[in-house]
């Protein structure tokens, strides 16, 4: 914090977040976490501190994490390299045994370790686990890339009455004992969904929906459904993005009130987001959201 800033405005500024405390308080807030604010690790630090800063005041947060960077990586030291149709991972048998040594075991274990280290409670789960997240095959040309069937969300909901964060690595199974490789942003709009969260916040390596894709200054601060629907007709909402609204929309779908699309690499963007008036990133509600 600025040296500059006195003690009386660090006041200022508490007390102007209490409303947005007492709001949040005892709310489900799911974070899908990913891209380059799990690449860089300074950025990496500051959202296990915030996600610590709004568990101490109440906030109930469940943390989904991906790990495609790291994926690939131990794929490459393997020798094996990575393959995608349609921007979706093509997952022989030994590549899902990598996804799951990543995932459910490396980046899931870091990431409950550093909220712990933090002051947190947190335990760490796959979608394996309680068969949280059932799953089926969802193109056989993808190999064991899964769709989501159902959600199974007693043990998420089990850790949150024990005071945990849990934090969710997306591997998913069916009832023959299979693993697949589930798509991160689906699986944390299938689980907000599932807990009727508050919010759901999707980082992402883009400030939000932007009128232009290459002026910042455009950013849509928020939109309804049928907004969002109208700006894909436009051509607005466009390339990679187009998957990502639409996980949100499934998300509202499913019972969450509010999603944001927010730039993961700006620091304490989820504090900005939940604990100010002005927020950060794209705020998608349901059409009869105020």
């Amino acid at each position: 914090m600025d040296k500059n800033f006195t003690n009386a405005q660090r006041a200022d500024v508490l007390t102007q977040a209490l409303p947005n405390i007492r709001h949040h308080n005892g709310k489900i807030i799911v974070v899908k976490y990913g891209g380059n604010a799990m690449i860089n690790e300074t950025l990496k630090q500051q959202v296990m501190e915030d996600i610590v800063l709004l568990w101490l005041i109440g906030v109930k947060i469940v943390l989904v994490h991906g790990g495609g960077p790291e994926i690939s990586d131990l794929m490459a030291k393997l020798g094996k390299k990575p393959e995608f149709v349609d921007g979706l991972r093509v997952t022989d048998k030994e590549t899902v045994d990598i996804v799951q040594m990543v995932l459910a075991g490396k980046i899931n274990k870091t990431l409950v370790n550093l909220l712990e280290m933090k002051g947190g409670k947190a335990m760490g789960i796959s979608g394996m686990d309680g068969c949280l997240i059932e799953a089926k095959m969802k193109d056989e040309r993808l190999g064991y890339v899964g769709e989501i069937t159902k959600i199974h969300i007693d043990p998420v909901i089990d850790l949150l009455e024990k005071g945990y964060i849990p934090v969710i690595s997306t591997i998913g199974c069916d009832r023959e004992g299979n693993a697949y490789n589930i798509n991160g942003d689906t699986a944390a709009a299938y689980i907000a969904g599932a807990l009727g969260a508050e919010r759901l916040i999707m980082m992402t390596d883009i400030a939000g929906i932007l009128r232009d894709k290459d002026d910042v200054s455009t950013l849509i601060p928020a939109m309804t459904v049928s907004e969002a629907a109208k700006l894909r007709e436009e051509g607005v909402i466009s390339g990679g993005m187009i998957p990502k609204v639409e996980c949100c929309i499934e998300a509202l779908r499913e019972g969450v009130n509010k999603v944001i699309i927010m730039d993961g690499r700006v620091p304490h963007s989820i504090l900005m987001e939940l604990l100010t008036d002005e927020g950060a990133g794209t705020m998608l509600m349901g059409d009869n959201n105020e």
